[in-house]
């Protein structure tokens, strides 16, 4: 992290930054975000989908067997709103709903075969877009962005973050601990 007041490559100053600055910043993320989203959306929009359904399907990869009320937390949507989505999700074969394991009244969520393809589909430009500009950036430069990114985020939500990064494999130990026993 630098500590001097004087410009980076660029001409700016991380402690001194202008309101231009920063609306040029917030520009980037928009325009960064549209580049993000644009190849999904081509794909998304063939089968009627939208970037709800995306999201639910990257979770549900992220996590097989995330409960649907954990779904709702990490989406930060309405009941109604996630229920339309998976509704259609469930229909369409793409995700499995199943009775929790410790708690009936819970629903685990995992994608079916079809599901991962679909998901694996969107996801592949996503992750070579970000891959390639990571290489481009260098590791300082992904760093100062996993940094920022972070920053902006509020309290609960900062929790959330990092709880999903931790989650798969928690939930991995605690199915072995279980069946050890």
């Amino acid at each position: 992290m630098r500590n001097d007041p004087h410009p980076i490559p660029g001409g700016e100053s991380l402690l001194f930054l202008t309101d231009e600055q920063i609306r040029r910043g917030i520009e980037a993320m928009y325009f960064a975000y549209r580049a993000f989203t644009a190849d999904p959306d081509l794909i998304l929009e063939e089968i009627g989908y939208g970037r709800a359904h995306h999201r639910a399907l990257h979770f549900i990869t992220r996590d097989p067997g995330l409960t649907v009320t954990s779904l709702l937390a990490v989406l930060g949507v309405t009941k109604q709103s996630l229920n339309r989505v998976l509704r259609t999700l469930i229909e369409d074969g793409l995700v499995d709903s199943r009775v929790g394991r410790r708690d009936r009244r819970e629903r685990q969520l995992y994608l079916t075969e079809k599901g991962v393809a679909l998901e694996r589909r969107l996801s592949e430009a996503q992750r070579a877009r970000v891959r390639a500009a990571y290489r481009a950036a260098g590791p300082q430069a992904v760093a100062g962005f996993r940094q920022v990114l972070e920053a902006m985020m509020d309290g609960e939500m900062l929790v959330q973050f990092r709880a999903l990064r931790e989650a798969p494999d928690q939930r991995l130990s605690a199915r072995r601990a279980g069946s050890a026993g």
